[in-house]
């Protein structure tokens, strides 16, 4: 006999962050012995999985849907009847002892949730964004941070036209969000939500969630897959998704300003825009494209230090992490989950977020830094990471929680 894991997610590959957190933790609960069985939606790059016939149907906004199929996605999206039942026959197979879903919103909906209450089965979900608060995820919409929605008035999504800055896709995640806080699909079904950071924690308890309902467990890293050099480079970096939110606009034109060399690592919808920034034969600051394995590893090692300029409430970047595990500090806003990964003078510098000047000025200090400054910073972020984001920290505090929720431990 072993204990049995259920884990929910939209899908069965590493597309994104939350998705990589959804498979490892998997790995973690296979580690000690458990059994896993995932429930995701069908995609034509999911990787294998021996639950794969139980999985929900594909549903993906970007493809050219008929009338009719448009108006079947859209009730999916806000109660997925088809979800629920395949839910259903899967429980009944394996029997799970907990549930712990990670992003299921358009995709699956929260009709799996209502799924696994009416089996019995305790279930947790990590909030690795801010959608059971926000309908458009980030509390940020084209005119910046944004929380108008707090006191429950979701016309604000409409009239911000909130998602892609569409009219349509706006009413349509309008009305989902209504529909599933009147009901209570969230609050009534989750025993517990996890955050990854102690500002998702507060931020949630403001928008009115119960504090004893949110559980801080912090997230973590496989330190020793990583060669921490702690020599100073003469680059500063920045990898992640070229994306609005990301704030890489601010750090252009603060590396501009401070005549820094500056390395950008990565893809996305506003690569375009940002290039444009660049004045004619600009030699300082190199678009390096999309970087991964032993070759994004490289430019963090060999960097002065990593730039998080974001512009909307991070949770708990990974890539800080990354930074600290390859010996490196990390100059990064102060927004949102950033502060508390942080030691400011110790493991990085903070500025502003949005901040040019400010951000300029932590360049030009970084920039300043002698060798050896830069190489005790490194390393106080390496202990740091490695001391406080432990596997072992937490894998004990999920089991705690299961523990907490009435699973017992089959040794």
């Amino acid at each position: 006999m072993k204990n049995t894991l259920l884990s929910l997610n939209t899908y069965h590959y590493r597309r994104g962050g939350s998705d990589a957190v959804f498979f490892d933790h998997q790995k973690l609960f296979q580690d000690i012995r458990w059994n896993t069985v995932a429930f995701t939606m069908h995609h034509p790059r999911n990787m294998p999985s021996e639950w794969a016939d139980y999985f929900a149907d594909e549903l993906e906004f970007g493809h050219d849907y008929s009338l009719l199929q448009k108006m079947i996605m859209a009730g999916k999206v806000i109660y997925s009847w088809e979800a629920k039942a395949k839910l259903k026959k899967l429980i009944r197979h394996t029997r799970p002892d907990i549930a712990h879903a990670h992003c299921i919103y358009h995709h699956l909906s929260p009709s799996v949730l209502s799924a696994l209450r009416e089996e019995g089965i305790p279930t947790v979900m990590t909030a690795h964004d801010l959608k059971i608060a926000c309908p458009a995820y980030k509390m940020l919409n084209k005119t910046g941070i944004c929380e108008s929605c707090k006191q429950g008035n979701l016309l604000h999504v409409v009239k911000n036209r909130c998602i892609h800055n569409s009219l349509s896709a706006s009413i349509l995640v309008g009305i989902e969000s209504a529909v599933h806080k009147t009901l209570g699909l969230y609050k009534n079904n989750l025993d517990r939500i996890i955050t990854p950071s102690r500002f998702y924690r507060d931020k949630l308890i403001e928008w009115g969630w119960p504090a004893d309902q949110l559980v801080y467990i912090p997230n973590f890293i496989h330190y020793e897959s990583y060669t921490p050099y702690f020599n100073a480079g003469d680059y500063f970096l920045y990898f992640g998704r070229l994306a609005p939110e990301k704030g890489v606009d601010t750090l252009i034109r603060a590396a501009l300003a401070a005549g820094i060399r500056l390395k950008i690592a990565g893809t996305g919808p506003d690569e375009q825009k940002l290039r444009q920034l660049l004045p004619d034969g600009c030699t300082t600051i190199e678009f390096m494209g999309f970087c991964s394995g032993d070759t994004l590893w490289s430019l963090i090692q060999h960097a002065r230090a990593v730039v998080l300029p974001s512009q909307w409430y991070e949770n708990a970047p990974i890539s800080i992490l990354e930074s600290y595990a390859c010996g490196k500090p990390v100059i990064g806003a102060q927004i949102g989950g950033i502060t508390e990964m942080l030691i400011p003078d110790e493991t990085g510098l903070l500025f502003e977020s949005g901040n040019t000047a400010a951000l300029t000025a932590q360049l030009l200090k970084v920039q300043d830094m002698s060798d050896a400054q830069l190489q005790a910073m490194g390393r106080a972020g390496h202990h740091f990471a490695t001391t406080t984001f432990t596997v072992n920290r937490y894998l004990n505090s999920m089991c705690n929680l299961y523990q907490s929720l009435g699973v017992k431990f089959i040794s």
